[in-house]
This record gives C-alpha cells, structure tokens and sequence, in this order.
C-alpha cells in the first residue's frame, strides 16, 4: 500500500481514475484539495466536484500548506487523495513561497507516512510547446521537476491519457473492466 502519483493532460480522467483507486484501498478516504474557489466559475468547479465524489471522502481544503495537512489527515484516515499538485504548485508562486522548499517538505511527509496510502493527482504540463514567458517556463519547470521528485518515491506512477490508464512504474491497478496499457 505504497504511495501513488496520476498524472494526465487537463480532462484525462485523472480524478475520476485517483477517486476509484482511493475508493478501493480505504475505509476512511479524505480528499486533500489544494484548489482556491477565487471566482465564481472556480466556485463552481469545486461544487461540481464535490458533488460528483459524494459521501466516501471527507475533504480538507488546504492551498499552501500540504505537508502539514497530509501529516494532520494521516492521522485519522487510511487514504488520502491530494488533487491537485499543480494547483499547489501555482498557489504556492502567487504567495511568494519558494516551490522546490515545499516539494522538500512535501517528500519528506510522504516518507513520514506510511500507514495511509497518499494518491497524488497532478497535471503534466511538460507535453505541449515551450512557454512563451518566463513565469509559464518555470512553473513548467518546477512542475516537471516535483514530479521527477515523487516519482521516485512512490511506489505506482500512472498517466491517464483519454481515461485510460498507462502504468509508468509498479503494478497494474484492479479494473472494473477496461484494459490497462502498459508504457
């Protein structure tokens, strides 16, 4: 019951593939939610979420601070999916905080924790074409560079293309019938 990092495109399935994994390995699941409801449309979203993964999960909301919420929520739960890193990524920029620090702290915690499988959601941004400014490279960066960092220590690492699943490292996950593709 190691550590687990989905990564996918924007729309992939990424969630919805982490919810069902979360589903299936605990009892007491808690949705660690780093996303800020800034805007009405943002306000939205998160409803739209909330709603859609129902009474399973308890939800924590917490926007810079992961490492502590995932130390704090490990305490009382047996799986945690934190949705989402790149979302914590740029929340982390906007207040100034210095983003391989936090991803430091962050791996750190995930070591610390070994009780509760830790499902991390993120979005890989490093596909598309570069950057035409600055910020968007190093956030492209940071980002590309945070997932190198966990990919190392968990023990599945999947990317969700079009809903489906591609094993990058560890075992196939159980599938309520579908095909899993392998990288």
């Amino acid at each position: 019951m190691g550590h687990v990092l989905v990564l996918g495109g924007a729309r992939s399935g990424k969630t919805g593939f982490s919810e069902k994994l979360a589903t299936r390995a605990g009892k007491r699941a808690v949705y660690l939610a780093t996303a800020q409801a800034l805007d009405d449309e943002m306000r939205e979203r998160v409803a739209a979420h909330r709603d859609q993964r129902g009474a399973h999960f308890d939800t924590v909301e917490e926007p810079l601070a992961l490492s502590a919420a995932l130390r704090e929520a490990a305490r009382t739960h047996d799986v945690i999916l934190v949705d989402c890193l790149t979302l914590w990524i740029t929340n982390l920029l906007v207040a100034d905080r210095n983003v391989a620090d936090a991803v430091d702290e962050l791996v750190a915690a995930l070591q610390e924790i070994s009780d509760t499988q830790v499902i991390l959601v993120s979005n890989e941004v490093g596909l598309g074409i570069v950057p035409d400014n600055a910020m968007a490279r190093m956030f492209r960066d940071l980002a590309g560079s945070a997932h190198q960092r966990l990919a190392e220590i968990c023990d599945d690492v999947f990317f969700i293309v079009a809903g489906l699943p591609m094993v990058l490292k560890g075992a196939p996950p159980p599938t309520s019938g579908g095909r899993i593709h392998e990288a």
